[in-house]
Parts: structure tokens; sequence; C-alpha cells
């Protein structure tokens, strides 16, 4: 069990609050119904209120309900932290320039984070805004449109090695969120950490294959 960090950190902010309506395109030959092309709709410089309520971001859907949406897995979020190694790998395989910035919600995240790892953050866990309160329910589990989005193969690979996988939040006190806001960690039972329970899933799914 992990010791208890500090509550709250100045450090631990809402950089972005992304949303998209599922659309049909083409990936890999077929014509596939997904919602992960996120878009800001709210930022530092247009911190727009966004509603929240038990199943997701008003405005926001979800394309495949088995690992996107429900009220466990209702918000996705991902730590800006580690948008430094995919714009690196995007980089090297061509696909941007050099020093160029991925714009957020280019993980296909709802929120963008600052401030909270997936080694930090543990299953139970509250994220406590001003007008709502989110749970961390379990990592994401990433799947062929991760690839298409960010635009080359291996993509899967790279975020089962890295551990760079985000976690998803259950609504446990709906209200409304804007870019720019700190939020408060509430620890629940500590028992296992995001980081954890991916290399978990992640490892039985490389002996089941």
């Amino acid at each position: 069990m992990s010791a208890a960090p500090s509550p709250s950190s100045p450090l631990r902010r809402l950089l972005s609050v992304n949303v998209a309506q599922a659309t049909h395109v083409e990936i890999q030959g077929r014509r596939i119904l997904t919602a992960i092309g996120k878009l800001p709709v709210s930022t530092d410089v247009a911190p727009a209120r966004i509603d929240v309520k038990p199943l997701g971001l008003v405005g926001d859907e979800q394309a495949d309900l088995s690992v996107h949406g429900g009220l466990s897995k209702a918000v996705y979020a991902y730590p800006h932290e580690h948008y430094a190694f995919w714009q690196t790998v995007r980089a090297q395989a061509g696909l941007q320039p050099w020093g160029e910035a991925l714009p957020h919600g280019s993980l296909g995240e709802n929120l963008t984070l600052s401030g909270l790892l997936e080694d930090e953050a543990h299953i139970g866990d509250l994220l406590r805004f001003a007008d709502c309160t989110l749970a961390i329910s379990e990592p994401r589990r990433p799947c062929f449109k991760l690839e298409a989005k960010l635009g080359f193969k291996h993509a899967i690979k790279m975020m089962a090695q890295s551990g760079f996988c985000g976690f998803y939040l259950a609504v446990r006190t709906p209200g409304t969120i804007a870019a720019g806001e700190g939020f408060e960690l509430v620890p629940g039972p500590r028992e296992v950490s995001i980081r954890e329970l991916f290399r978990a899933k992640m490892n039985k799914e490389a002996k089941a294959g």
C-alpha cells in the first residue's frame, strides 16, 4: 500500500475540458463509429463552465460503452506530463514538427490534468473540484482507435510499455467544471494504484495473447 499523498497541491490543475460527438471514420479499411477526436471547449483562455452529469460531460459522447462510458467510466482524464513523450514519438515518425505541441484532447481525454500521475492515482481516490467531485475508477485500456488518433502503429504497445494510460472517473457529485481550476485529491482506500492495475491488466492480456 502506498503512502497517502498530501491532499492538496498547487500543481494539481485542470488545463482543458474536451468533448466530441461520435462520428464515423475509416480505420484500417473499416467504417468505425468513434468519439476519440476530443476538442477543447474550456481552456485557460476561455474557461467556460461545462456541466458534469452522472454519465459524463454535456456535449460529449462515447461510441463504444464497453470501453468508455457508463457510470463507472463517465469521464476520462489524462496527465499532461505525458504529452512530451507522445510529441517526441510523433516527431520521430515525421507526423509533426519537432517542438510542436499536441493540442489538448489528443489522447482522447475529457480532462487534461497536471499534477496527478498514474502511480499517485489510486482506485477510489476522489478529485474534488469547486463544483463537482469525481472518483478514480480504473485505467484506460488502449485500442486501435488510439493508433488512428495519434497517426502511427505501435501506439498501443508504447502506452502499455510506458504505463502512460490515464484513468477513468465516475461522477460522485454532479455539477460544473472549468479549465484553470485546481483540484484536491482526497485519498480513498489506497489499495492499488492506476499504474499497478494497468500493468497487471496488460501483463494478463499479453500472456493470454
